[in-house]
């Protein structure tokens, strides 16, 4: 796939995509979440990418929804998708189904909806998602304390784009490694040439590291995974509440994954291993247990010299020793064996709060002299040996253990992508699932013979109810209407006829975007474009009506393969012009073949001016009851609705004949005068 070929795709954006693993899978899939990990590339943005990458796989022209009423229709449909997804990722992945009038993009998202309708929706599946989200690449882990080392500038080169983590130092010879070893706990030779060399120091000769980063730098397989530990955990939680595995992922991967992520600390450090925690406490604590260890000892001490009896009062010898006066020898002579229980104490306070192994206890007990003295004061070098020896064996262990968590879940890493896109993916499905059901949905069924008459394939909706009208669905009448060819739409005011055009646009853009439609079974015509004409507030000026009717012109002379939905379009100008211009416009798209329903109030005086016999179907009122209209919401076919007035004045003629009847004399002309006007709507 040319990436530059893709609509709205420059060169610069091309070169953001091509940075993706597969550029063109994620392209052809819709997969907004990959695409939005380019370089520069936001979600949004990534969505129309998507788009016009779609478009371009099936050759698909654009400009379906050719008017504004149309795109309206279709963003309110796409917002009540939109309001049944759970995760910002599927919210942006709806965007990238639009209406097409290409068979193969039609049929490439009725399979999608098709699986997508099987699903059952499950709350804690929904719970779950909330979740989850697209998985992040850390791209900001530095490890300071190893460093890469070689003698070739080549090499250098290879090492810092293959390991960009750790830093890479050239050096000329065994000295310069022996250098660097002093400055950083760990160097890695890449150099086959360093085999068999003694340094001082942990020095690894690695000539393969650069094939092995996971092994170097397990840091990034742990930060990957730190850094998207509760999306991963979640769409685990999606997959198991909704089944979703189906084979594809053994419950043992799964487990073994959870217990990698239950081993890691948010910082990508390696969490529950007691050892490890042992000695980061140790190492953090050492001052403090030192001071405190310290000062046990001079308490202890204090206390002795107080109860001592010697041939000063204790209190005087106290003072005495305070000033520092003898100190040592008074201590030797009179003190010994307090002092040697105090130091004692002091050694095992430290080794106690610390939890030191053998080993480096004997390190601590240094920490506090044989030779009495007072105040007792730790050593400052055998405290500084003690943290280093801490610290090593915490950067072992911690190393060993990074080593062995990052081995196991290295090879989890394209699992746990896949997990989190399907779990997703699944967000879509379900908001598709969710919609259908809200607003009893059906798969269309469409016509695909392109040489089939127009007049014989136009729509046909049974139980359809729009799910723009602001009621609940109980609420809502089913609407059956079926047009071939071109058809004026009669009825009472608000007896539904927009939202019966609102209900034909609803079907035919979900239809074409390959998704159910809200009806209990529709069958169309594959169109090439939607034309959506709502009704005009007031008389347009001179401009605007001649901007309209060339707009007409240009549909009827190409307008085969559209689909025309006009409401009152008499508004635009006088009645009776009006009916000569809508006359003409449905004689011209009657010529080519076109599918039209022109909502109307002048249908009576159309159909006259007309030169063909225009069929006026009707949203028929069957009466008024306590002042409202009952109405038959499915449009009569070849059948012209009474208007509202009339309805009225039939019902007062009807009042007035019963009134006669039962004698009454008041009003006793007035059905003469009703009957009069009713034969003027015959």
């Amino acid at each position: 796939m040319d990436l530059e070929s893709i609509p709205g795709v420059g060169e610069k954006t091309a070169r953001a995509l091509s940075e993706l693993d597969d550029p063109e899978r994620a392209l052809r899939a819709g997969d907004v979440a990959t695409i939005a990990t380019a370089p520069g590339i936001s979600q949004g943005r990534a969505a129309r990418i998507a788009r016009g990458a779609i478009r371009a796989e099936h050759d698909d022209p654009g400009g379906f929804l050719a008017t504004d009423r149309a795109r309206e229709i279709y963003r309110e449909v796409l917002s009540l998708l939109k309001a049944r997804t759970v995760t910002d990722y599927a919210a942006q992945r709806v965007e990238t189904f639009y209406p097409s009038p290409r068979r193969s993009r039609i049929e490439e998202v009725q399979s999608f909806a098709g699986e997508a309708l099987e699903r059952e929706v499950d709350p804690d599946a929904l719970e779950a998602l909330a979740g989850v989200e697209p998985l992040q690449d850390p791209g900001d882990v530095r490890v300071r304390e190893r460093c890469l080392a070689t003698t070739d500038a080549e090499r250098y080169s290879e090492a810092r784009e293959a390991i960009p983590e750790l830093s890479v130092e050239v050096v000329e010879d065994a000295q310069g490694l022996a250098e660097l070893a002093r400055g950083y706990s760990t160097v890695i030779a890449l150099d086959e040439s360093f085999a068999g060399v003694t340094i001082e120091g942990d020095v690894q000769v690695r000539p393969d590291a650069l094939e092995n980063p996971a092994e170097i730098v397990p840091e990034r397989p742990l930060a990957f995974f730190a850094r998207n530990r509760e999306r991963i955990r979640a769409a685990i939680d999606v997959h198991r509440a909704t089944d979703r595995s189906g084979g594809e992922y053994d419950e043992t991967d799964l487990t073994a994954l959870e217990d990698g992520l239950a081993r890691l600390d948010e910082d990508g450090t390696v969490a529950g291993d007691d050892e490890l925690d042992r000695l980061t406490t140790a190492v953090d604590d050492l001052d403090a247990a030192a001071s405190t260890a310290e000062s046990v000892a001079n308490d202890r001490l204090r206390e002795a010299i107080r109860e001592e009896d010697v041939t000063i009062e204790g209190s005087d010898l106290l003072s005495l020793v305070e000033r520092g006066a003898g100190v040592d020898s008074l201590l030797s002579r009179e003190l010994a064996d307090e002092y040697a229980e105090a130091v004692e104490t002091a050694r095992e306070n430290l080794i106690d709060a610390l939890d030191l192994d053998p080993g480096e206890a004997e390190i601590a007990r240094r920490a506090f002299g044989d030779e009495p003295t007072f105040p007792v004061e730790r050593d400052e070098d055998a405290i500084g040996r003690l943290r280093e020896e801490l610290t090593a064996a915490k950067e072992r262990r911690a190393g060993r253990l990074k080593r062995e968590l990052a081995a196991d879940l290295a090879d989890q890493r394209e699992t746990a992508r896949r997990l989190v896109r399907d779990a997703l993916e699944l967000d879509v499905e379900l908001a598709i699932a969710r919609f259908a059901d809200d607003f009893a949905c059906t798969m269309p069924e469409f016509v695909w013979d392109e040489s089939a008459d127009a007049a014989e394939t136009g729509f046909a909706i049974d139980g359809g109810q729009s799910p723009l009208l602001d009621e609940p669905l109980e609420a809502i009448d089913p609407v059956d209407y079926e047009v071939s060819g071109v058809a004026l739409l009669s009825g009472v005011n608000s007896g539904g006829k927009t939202s019966t055009l609102d209900l034909v646009a609803c079907v035919v853009v979900l239809a074409h975007m390959g998704l159910p439609v809200p009806a209990d079974d529709a069958r169309l015509r594959r169109f090439d474009d939607l034309h959506y004409h709502a009704k005009t507030q007031g008389t347009l000026d001179a401009g605007a009506f001649e901007s309209t009717v060339r707009e007409f012109a240009d549909l009827a002379r190409g307008g085969e393969g559209s689909l025309v939905l006009v409401d009152e379009l008499e508004s635009i100008t006088e009645p009776g012009a009006s009916a000569k211009i809508i006359a003409g416009i449905l004689e011209a798209l009657e010529e080519n073949d076109a599918t039209a329903v022109f909502v109307s109030h002048l249908a009576d005086e159309i159909r006259e001016m007309a030169d063909y016999d225009v069929t006026v179907d009707g949203i028929e009122a069957v009466g008024l009851v306590d002042g409202e209209l009952e109405v038959n919401r499915s449009p009569v076919k070849d059948h012209l609705a009474r208007s509202t007035p009339e309805l009225i004045v039939e019902k007062l003629a009807t009042e007035a004949d019963e009134t006669a009847a039962n004698g009454g004399t008041e009003g006793v002309h007035e059905p003469q005068f009703y009957d009069r006007l009713l034969e003027k709507f015959d």
